[in-house]
């Protein structure tokens, strides 16, 4: 029901979503999502503030390019140019999962234009463990066929993901939507790939990186919203990000799973405009 909209992203188009008036809500996504999963939010709030959902590269309705950087850093670059290209201010960021790192990546480069945080089932901060689900996602052959040819982790994200109820066939075939052949699912892959295990991985240093920026937004008024029975971002995820916004408010959603959104939608609304408000 919303217009698509495109940005010139380095000679890629990165799709995105912006709808409303006032200030802006920025909306960033994870893996292996897209801007669709904030469906719900765009409706709910656009009639009072700009909601803008982006796609990443090789995600959703962009570019799905198959020689490309798919890492943290580019990823946080992309979105950084997007914030600088439109001149969002006052921006309050609303962030799901890889979203967390990539879009608190570009608040701790420019803090002045985010005013208010708003981060569900997310993490900013090299990985305390490595659930044995996503372990076996990094075997070669299980990401190379699996991941990309047989669109599994995707696939089984439908399903792994809420707790409550399972997701409606409108919500699981918009999820899956864009992944439709193992070309545009290269980006659900890479994304995988680019979870480091160790400091020897590039991506370590940038989350380690991040982590320690982290406090020049600790001032910021900040909602944390968790499904407290998510298996991938665990409670010890809640509790570290807690320790670096000593001043959030928590929301725990006890019996909602990684797909905060979709498991808990009125729950996760309620918050999110509580902080619009």
């Amino acid at each position: 029901p919303f217009a698509d909209r495109y940005f010139d992203c380095g000679g890629h188009r990165m799709h995105y979503v912006d709808e409303g008036r006032g200030a802006p809500v920025l909306c960033v996504h994870g893996n292996p999502t897209w801007s669709f999963y904030f469906r719900r939010v765009i409706s709910e709030f656009a009639t009072t503030h700009r909601v803008i959902a982006v796609d990443h590269i090789g995600c959703g309705l962009s570019d799905k390019p198959r020689d490309y950087p798919y890492s943290l850093k580019q990823h946080t670059d992309n979105l950084h140019d997007f914030v600088r290209r439109l001149d969002l201010r006052d921006i309050t960021l609303v962030v799901h999962d890889w979203g967390g790192a990539i879009g608190l990546g570009v608040a701790v480069r420019e803090p002045d234009r985010f005013a208010r945080l708003v981060l569900l089932n997310t993490a900013a901060f090299p990985p305390p463990y490595c659930p044995w689900r996503i372990r076996v996602c990094r075997w070669p052959i299980v990401r190379s066929w699996g991941v990309q040819r047989l669109n599994l982790f995707a696939k089984a994200a439908t399903v792994m993901t809420t707790s409550r109820a399972p997701l409606s066939a409108v919500a699981r075939a918009g999820l899956l939507a864009p992944y439709d052949c193992p070309a545009h699912r290269i980006a659900i892959r890479r994304f995988v790939e680019d979870i480091p295990l160790s400091q020897a991985h590039p991506t370590w240093e940038t989350l380690e990186q991040l982590e320690r920026a982290l406090p020049a937004l600790a001032a910021r008024p900040t909602t944390l919203i968790w499904g407290m029975r998510d298996w991938c971002f665990t409670a010890e995820c809640l509790d570290r990000l807690q320790r670096l916004f000593p001043r959030a408010t928590t929301t725990r959603i006890d019996d909602a799973g990684h797909y905060v959104l979709e498991d808990a939608p009125e729950e996760v609304l309620e918050a999110i405009g509580e902080v619009l408000a």
